[in-house]
């Protein structure tokens, strides 16, 4: 085993580990970790002798809760540089595990959101469990989904996919399945059997063997609701809409967005409308850099993770305050080309 204190490497019987190593931050996305695993993965690629990979995150909590977003807060407040490179260098990667040749097995075990999503759902064998909960939660912080989350969210059915950017809410392993960030439902309790069996006879092996029929969806058991309320051009319309369902959890879903920063939550909606037409997860990186980019120029992005993660006060002021201040040309300046721009 191999130890660069953020990530832990070793090969056992051709299979490649992976382990996300910060367990005390649920195993959030460092420039080191993102640095080592596209080195990593790199080298594993060329070697014959690697037959698959497997991903998984340290400690109890989940694989991974996202990109280290204090540390994008304080590059955001001087001149934005370190994020930029992150984001850059993360999105490369994200496309690397989307292409990559070999079994690449992603364990998308408890908490699973933002970069988490973006190291796991693109990957060609995705697990879910009974503990997982993934999300794509940008808008709680005034930020943008991102790490191909849009390519993602963009080809669930129906409705599912705004529903679960606009809102930011966790969702299961089963509603992971339907929504076409994973694959495979494994129980949590019968991982550690799991892992041990694609070491000793394969991923099919091990996969045979180990998986099973996922419950029902939640959320897919709602699609009525959600495809006739997200079917709308605006999120105003949107929100008119789920305020004025019959269905309780329609109203749950508008008081959750409404506590959304307006910018984020209008540039969300283009977004993931606009990867519909992107034909790859790469077009679609390219699209989110320049986004996430804009971002750093927002007011939205630092009151928010000021207001989550720093001050925990849990009241953010955002700017525009409604969604009726926010202009078509505040959503299309987060469109323009970055300087420089991603080249996938």
């Amino acid at each position: 085993m191999t130890v660069d204190d953020d990530i832990l490497t070793r090969v056992d019987n051709g299979v490649g580990f992976l382990t996300l190593n910060r367990p005390k931050a649920i195993n959030s996305l460092n420039q080191t970790m993102v640095d080592v695993m596209t080195e990593v993965l790199g080298e594993w690629e060329r070697d014959d002798a690697i037959r698959a990979v497997v991903l998984d995150g340290a400690g109890e909590r989940g694989l991974c809760a996202g990109g280290d977003v204090v540390a994008i807060y304080h590059s955001a407040k001087a001149d934005g540089a370190a994020a930029r490179t992150f984001w850059h260098d993360e999105y490369l990667l994200n496309a690397a595990i989307g292409r990559f040749p070999k079994p690449y097995v992603s364990l998308m075990d408890g908490i699973v959101m933002g970069g988490g999503v973006g190291v796991g759902a693109h990957a060609n064998t995705r697990v879910v469990t009974d503990t997982s909960r993934v999300a794509m939660p940008e808008v709680g912080i005034g930020f943008i989904p991102d790490v191909g989350g849009t390519y993602l969210l963009s080809r669930a059915p129906g409705g599912l996919g705004l529903y679960a950017g606009l809102t930011g809410a966790p969702f299961s392993g089963a509603d992971a399945i339907a929504l076409g960030f994973a694959d495979h439902y494994v129980p949590h309790d019968r991982l550690t059997d799991f892992t041990a069996a694609i070491t000793a006879d394969g991923v099919a092996a091990a996969l045979d063997r180990f998986t099973e029929t996922p419950p029902p969806s939640p959320l897919a058991a709602q699609r009525d609701w959600i495809d006739e309320c997200f079917a709308h051009d605006s999120v105003t319309a949107i929100l008119d809409a789920l305020r004025g369902h019959s269905d309780a959890d329609a109203t749950k879903a508008a008081e959750l967005i409404d506590t959304r920063s307006p910018i984020a939550l209008s540039v969300t909606l283009e977004a993931v409308r606009r990867a519909r037409t992107l034909d790859s997860l790469e077009a679609a990186l390219v699209q989110e850099f320049r986004v996430s980019c804009a971002s750093l120029r927002s007011h939205d992005l630092v009151e928010g993770i000021r207001a989550q993660l720093v001050d925990k006060d849990r009241n953010p002021q955002w700017a525009p305050a409604t969604l009726a201040e926010v202009t078509e040309a505040d959503v299309e300046a987060y469109f323009a080309p970055a300087q420089p721009d991603l080249a996938l």
